[in-house]
């Protein structure tokens, strides 16, 4: 058997080469950038540790703890801070604890008592057409009212997806609110329901699963992936062409001054839409997958900012805080990181990492260092009482950061489904198709590989 090549170092990519290796299937990683990982950059210097990226992971499936534990890394995670749970809001200007409990929901001052009588309806609203697409913002709106929209779900969909709400699709960008909906009549009802089949299924919500991430940082499970995989991986190997042969797959690398051929079995991507969309496919009746290269990543700046802790008012006793559009800020938000997760600042200092641009403003983020320092200072200055000067700051950009699925994305997921359908052998994965948290991507990596076992162990039952 040759092996199957995997194109793409994200955690993808990484999880399915991985698991066919522990299945002794061989395979070639080809990563075009100088390291894997993708959006995972941890930068530790002066007693700080900064996630560029995403800074936690959510244990939502059995698998992500299996490949925890096949890498030897459970002694390395820490989970976070059981009590930095909170979450907050920010309203007028200030932090508004987010309520964990109906008796905290009805006295919370972060929405109005016309916002919770609304909300009481929720159960009594109508589901709609299977067949019809809202926007988050549209569904938000008819189940929830317009103050949920603008003080849950859209500093919400500003912190995990970067985006906005009247462009997301809710079908694709939050596929368990439509089936809970569509299911059950109900959000309300849909959320006491549905967590006896997540238990049946080992499943956890994204709401209630455990988070975590290592001592070293995120990058440490990047990082040991790619030494599990020895050889296996070629760093600064763009692929710019897929072919079908006789025997399966032949890859071909764009090297500086040259171009190389190499052969496989079955090839899987796990690259961003807009780089699969500029691989040429050949040999092979397709869709024409040019159509990728206009799924939306907008820019995210992240922004890791460290104070001596007395220069801080605010206890910082949560995850982080969330800032609606309507507040008017410049960040999206700013997790805590610190109190998060131990080791993230010296003692007696605190780490704060924010996040600017994404949908709501995509111009900001690719501001220069010193002004996008300057917009999270003076926010943070008004949210959490900040003064005196950072004694640690790092700046990081992502110009293209996170797919946005928004409505129409169900065409994307059908033109990767129809190419695979129209090519065995190929299969496509990853955070354009599967899901963009860590999680998902994780698990995507495990269902590759599944796939690809299948394929090889009987290639027409892939016809």
């Amino acid at each position: 058997m040759k092996s199957v090549a995997i194109i793409g170092g994200g955690i993808t990519g990484l999880t399915a080469a991985f698991r066919l290796q522990k299945c002794q299937i061989p395979v070639t990683l080809y990563e075009a950038g100088c390291r894997v990982g993708g959006p995972i950059p941890t930068v530790r210097e002066n007693g700080y540790l900064a996630e560029c990226g995403p800074n936690t992971i959510l244990e939502t499936s059995p698998q992500i703890s299996e490949l925890i534990r096949e890498l030897g890394l459970e002694s390395q995670r820490i989970y976070s801070n059981p009590r930095a749970n909170n979450r907050y809001i920010a309203r007028n200007g200030r932090p508004a604890r987010v309520p964990d409990s109906v008796g905290r929901f009805l006295s919370s001052h972060l929405f109005s008592a016309a916002a919770k009588v609304r909300l009481g309806c929720e159960p009594f609203i109508s589901r709609s057409h299977p067949d019809q697409e809202e926007s988050v913002s549209e569904f938000v709106t008819r189940r929830l009212g317009k103050e949920f929209l603008d003080y849950a779900i859209n500093p919400m969909v500003g912190g995990v997806y970067a985006g906005d709400p009247c462009r997301l699709s809710v079908r694709h960008a939050f596929p368990k609110l439509h089936a809970l909906e569509q299911r059950y009549g109900s959000l309300i009802a849909g959320q006491f329901l549905g967590a006896r089949e997540r238990k049946r299924q080992g499943r956890v919500s994204k709401q209630n699963a455990p988070k975590f991430s290592f001592d070293l940082g995120l990058e440490l499970l990047t990082d040991t992936l790619h030494k599990a995989l020895h050889n296996s991986v070629l760093l600064g190997h763009p692929i710019t062409c897929i072919q079908r042969t006789a025997c399966g797959w032949t890859v071909t690398l764009g090297l500086p001054g040259q171009l190389r051929a190499e052969e496989h079995s079955a090839v899987i991507v796990a690259i961003p839409a807009y780089d699969l969309a500029r691989i040429k496919i050949v040999n092979v009746e397709i869709p024409n997958i040019s159509a990728l290269k206009k799924v939306y990543y907008p820019p995210v700046a992240s922004i890791a900012l460290g104070f001596r802790r007395e220069d801080v008012q605010h206890p910082l006793d949560g995850f982080g805080v969330l800032v609606p559009e309507v507040e008017r800020m410049n960040i999206l938000g700013s997790i805590f990181s610190s109190s998060l997760f131990a080791g993230r600042a010296p003692n007696g200092h605190i780490l704060l990492t924010s996040y600017l641009g994404g949908s709501r403003a995509p111009e900001l983020a690719l501001s220069s260092p010193e002004a996008l320092i300057d917009y999270t200072l003076k926010d943070l200055g008004r949210l959490l009482g900040v003064t005196g000067k950072p004694t640690y700051q790092h700046c990081f950009v992502f110009r293209k950061a996170i797919p946005q699925y928004n409505v129409g994305y169900g065409r994307y997921i059908d033109l990767m489904a129809r190419v695979e359908r129209a090519a065995p052998g190929l299969l496509i994965g990853g955070h354009s198709r599967s899901g963009i948290s860590l999680g998902d991507s994780i698990t995507s990596g495990f269902e590759m590989a599944e796939r690809t076992q299948r394929f090889l162990s009987d290639p027409w039952a892939a016809l």
